[in-house]
C-alpha cells in the first residue's frame, strides 16, 4: 500500500531529478533511495542467501555438532 507524501525540495534539486528520473518516475526514484536507510532489510537478505547456501549450512552443520559434542565432554 502507498501513500502520498508532500516533500519541499530546493528548485534546483527539483529539476534535476526531474531531469535525472523524470516526472513519472521521482516517487519509485525517492523510495528506492530511502528504503535502505528506513528499512533494515539488509540483516535479512544476507541471511536468506546465507541459509540458501547449501555447502555453507552444511559446514555450520557440522560445526555446531562438534561443539555441542565438546561442550557435552566438558559437562561430565
Amino acid at each position: 500500500m502507498h501513500k502520498k507524501v508532500t516533500i519541499s525540495l530546493d528548485e534546483d534539486v527539483y529539476e534535476g531529478l526531474y531531469r535525472t528520473v523524470g516526472r513519472r518516475h521521482m516517487s519509485q526514484f525517492i523510495e528506492d533511495l530511502l528504503r535502505p536507510h528506513v528499512l533494515d532489510t539488509s540483516l535479512d537478505d544476507g541471511y536468506r542467501a546465507m541459509a540458501a547456501d547449501q555447502e555453507r549450512e552444511a559446514v555450520a552443520t557440522v560445526w555446531c555438532n562438534a561443539l555441542l559434542s565438546d561442550m557435552a565432554d566438558e559437562a561430565q
